[in-house]
């Protein structure tokens, strides 16, 4: 019988940075390149999303000034945020700037284009002249106004030596006006003031609503953020109330909740009653009657009454903080379609100024006409961006993130959802995940009062469900244990009075007794005595049913892998329809069984909760736990599903499938512009002010694809809600 334990493994503190530099997929390249050289660091990740760098140090590892001044080297200044907070890149003022800049940069544009086509409805000479000067004098300073996003981020990654996707934008305007500066200065008939100011314009305009996309494609994320509470209120062993930042919380301390107020940190009720809003994690707006014992996550919402609740954890370990690391990792994935846009991030800079360099070489030789020839490879430098690409992955990801936290599902990290777009099987946990974990205890058999004291006093010392059922049904033992151990798999042992007792798996109690008794359910036996079975009775949880079905007609077969024993498994299997069962596994016999569907090809989605499951999951191609799991299968999960209803694993299969199909659209888009306009371009059949407004079309075009995945129908049930496609 599995037990479950915390997780008190040794932990690196992983270091948050905040860097509103970052604006494309080469930004993401050089920083962790840069990063990963220094000494000390074992992983360093950039989120283009969040304009994030997350730094695991080794140990003994970089400190943080020597990181923080290798980012302003490469020109991207940063400063350390918390993990969890998600507030700070939503509030520095990026959208207004850009707002400002392209007003101004609409107004110089309407300008310039009123004088330009007077010159084009025939003003000449000393006119002409005048006309063209006065577009210097409005271009100019509009474009050095509303032009200096571009130009402050190339100028930042030429002086470190690097290349960023503005260096190309910021020298095709800077042509364009150094082109039209000279044919001003020798009273040439065309210049192009206009193209470079509406140019800059229609730049602005890409790059403020690619802001305001990203903005909502991480809503989830700081609606998250806006949950958290920054104060709450102590209540003093002399009962007295004094506020205290959420920071200072520490396990044990007792915190009054007002009605309307959220919950801090994760706390367990002392005293009062009220109605909590727990929708977070359930999913459910009903209100839940709360009264003393009952334990409630953070950011769950205080209806009706004033409560009292100690606190369980910190607030850096609260269920909300959680959340919201889990989203903000949702880019961190290096999965296959995230390496290719890497390496497409990487090589276009190089590329895209060899081929500006040819087409303009290539122009000058066949017309002799250096002003078209530059002209036209202004026009290839603009158009061929690579912003739909690098956004093609990391957006998708993040839009996903948030439509699986609205249907109460967690995401680690995008990597995982690929993983589960591909999978052919579902491998299932029974005790806990199929069924509810809360198992009933049949009619105990007659018993020694010594039995029964020390059967109480080993199930109180075990979480796991089957051991809390026992314990619930006895009276509290008043006896002393010791050398206490608990076994992943095997079940709790120790002394009691100087004899070895065990309470769990049958074969494994059997080692210590006269021989195996024939039952059902756990088993408890005192060292060379008889073994005592326990029998119980479970319940299925509320979809079991309907999410197996649901993945079957979807090809998707399913089996258990279950500790338990074999007529226990073969009930619940025959219950859910399932025809492939393996019964009394141990943690390492259901990694052998994973090992083995691998080796066969299989790609095994593992579904599992508790302690005894922790390296199933991890082994596994990808895997998913319940919110009621352990804590370490929680983290060995790549996702947490909050509902009790199991109709999550079949939803979030389906939302997966989605996103990879958008990504795969979102490449084919970028890659379609891309196969179109550079020709275009290269043949001299698009002009600057077109190629800014193409770039800046196929980036939204992508955003917009990935935003799709938010779309959702009225579910009539949580029952039938398995059986719902994800609309397309």
């Amino acid at each position: 019988m599995p037990v479950s334990a915390s997780n008190n493994s040794a932990r690196i503190e992983k270091i948050t940075l905040s860097a509103p530099s970052i604006r494309c997929g080469g930004c993401v390249a050089s920083i962790e390149h840069a990063l990963a050289k220094l000494p000390g660091v074992a992983s360093a990740r950039a989120n283009l999303t969040l304009c994030r760098i997350t730094v695991t140090p080794a140990w003994g590892g970089a400190a943080l000034d020597t990181i923080l001044a290798e980012l302003n080297r490469i020109g991207h200044p940063a400063t350390r945020i918390d993990e969890a907070d998600l507030s700070g890149e939503t509030s520095d003022g990026t959208a207004q700037a850009l707002l400002r800049a392209v007003a101004v940069a609409g107004f110089g544009a309407m300008n310039v284009m009123l004088l330009s086509v007077a010159v084009w409805s025939g003003a000449g000479g000393a006119t002409r002249e005048t006309f063209h000067l006065i577009s210097a004098l409005i271009a100019l300073p509009v474009v050095a106004y509303a032009g200096r996003f571009f130009f402050v981020s190339a100028w930042g990654a030429l002086r470190t030596g690097r290349m960023n996707m503005d260096v190309p934008i910021a020298l095709a305007i800077t042509l364009a006006l150094a082109l039209s500066l000279f044919e001003t200065a020798h009273g040439g008939q065309e210049v192009f003031f206009d193209a470079a100011v509406t140019l800059t314009f229609f730049l602005l305009i890409g790059r403020y609503l690619d802001h305001r996309m990203r903005d909502r494609a991480r809503s989830a994320m700081t609606g998250l953020a806006r949950l958290a509470v920054r104060e709450a209120l102590e209540v003093a062993p002399s009962g007295a109330l004094r506020p205290v930042a959420v920071e200072a919380i520490v396990p044990g301390m007792v915190l009054r909740i007002p009605a309307g107020e959220r919950l801090p940190v994760d706390a367990r009720i002392v005293a009062g009653a009220s109605d909590l809003d727990r929708a977070l994690v359930t999913g459910e707006s009903r209100p839940v009657a709360v009264a003393a014992g009952f334990e409630v996550e953070a950011g769950a919402l205080n209806l009706t009454g004033p409560v009292d609740a100690v606190a369980l954890r910190p607030v850096s370990e609260s269920f909300l903080a959680q959340m919201m690391g889990m989203l903000a990792t949702a880019e961190a994935g290096r999965g296959r379609y995230v390496r290719i846009a890497d390496r497409a991030a990487r090589l276009y800079a190089p590329l895209i100024h060899l081929l500006a360099l040819v087409t303009f070489a290539g122009w000058l030789a066949a017309t002799g006409d250096w002003q078209r020839a530059a002209f036209v490879a202004i026009s290839v430098l603009i158009v061929t961006c690579p912003c739909a690409l690098a956004l093609a992955v990391p957006v998708a990801h993040v839009v996903a993130a948030g439509r699986l936290m609205a249907e109460g599902v967690l995401m680690k990290d995008g990597s995982a959802l690929e993983r589960l777009a591909g999978i052919d099987r579902v491998v299932w946990d029974k005790t806990g995940t199929l069924t509810t974990g809360t198992p009933a205890l049949a009619p105990l058999p007659a018993m020694e009062t010594a039995t029964e004291a020390a059967l109480a006093a080993l199930a109180a010392r075990s979480a796991h469900p089957a051991a809390r059922a026992i314990a619930a049904r006895l009276p509290a033992p008043n006896l002393a244990l010791e050398d206490v151990a608990e076994r992943p798999g095997f079940g709790v042992e120790g002394l009691i009075g100087g004899r070895r007792a065990r309470l769990g798996r049958s074969s494994w109690v059997a080692e210590i007794t006269t021989g195996l008794t024939e039952g059902d359910g756990p088993a408890f036996a005192f060292e060379g005595e008889a073994m005592l079975r326990l029998p119980l009775s479970e319940s299925l949880r509320n979809g079991a049913v309907e999410a197996v079905s649901a993945l079957a007609r979807r090809g998707l077969s399913s089996e258990i892998l279950s500790g338990d024993a074999a007529s226990a498994v073969a009930r619940i299997a025959a219950r859910l329809d399932i025809a492939e069962t393996r019964h009394e596994l141990t943690p390492a016999s259901k990694i052998a069984r994973l090992d083995a569907l691998r080796d066969a090809g299989h790609r095994a989605l593992m579904v599992g909760d508790g302690l005894n499951d922790t390296a199933a999951l991890a082994a596994a191609h990808v895997s998913m736990s319940p919110a009621s799991a352990s804590e370490a299968g929680r983290a060995a999960a790549d996702f947490v599903f909050l509902r009790d209803d199991l109709e999550a694993v079949p939803l979030t299969w389906k939302i997966a499938k989605r996103t990879a199909k958008i990504v795969r659209q979102n490449f084919g888009l970028a890659i379609l512009y891309n196969c179109i306009a550079v020709p275009l371009a290269t043949a001299g059949l698009v002009t600057p002010l077109i190629a800014a407004i193409a770039m800046s079309a196929s980036s939204i075009a992508v955003v917009a694809n990935s935003l799709r995945l938010n779309r959702r129908e009225t579910r009539p049930s949580a029952r039938d809600s398995t059986l719902q496609e994800v609309p397309a």
